[in-house]
């Protein structure tokens, strides 16, 4: 009976882990409309690198490092520095 159910578990584990989709590597990024937006998801702003230094003065939050995001709102990045509404 114990192996019965183990091999009845391990069935339902197999089957419920392959039937979890997979997230697509290359994922468009998220479209967002204005800096308001951005900041709602990427609280400091999006940075192309993370050698990129900010121009722009002091700021409250570190910006999340994701070359694709930066590139798909670089119109976003007013002062050019490298950081997409940086906060």
């Amino acid at each position: 009976m114990k192996k019965i159910g183990a091999v009845l578990t391990a069935t339902v584990l197999a089957l419920g882990v392959a039937t979890i989709p997979a997230q697509p590597a290359d994922a468009a990024p998220t479209k967002f409309k204005n800096c308001t937006m951005l900041n709602q998801t990427y609280k400091g702003g999006v940075a192309k690198n993370a050698t990129v230094r900010n121009k722009g003065g002091k700021t409250k939050y570190t910006p999340t490092v994701n070359a694709a995001i930066y590139n798909s709102h670089t119109k976003l990045d007013r002062d050019k520095d490298g950081i997409a509404c940086e906060r």
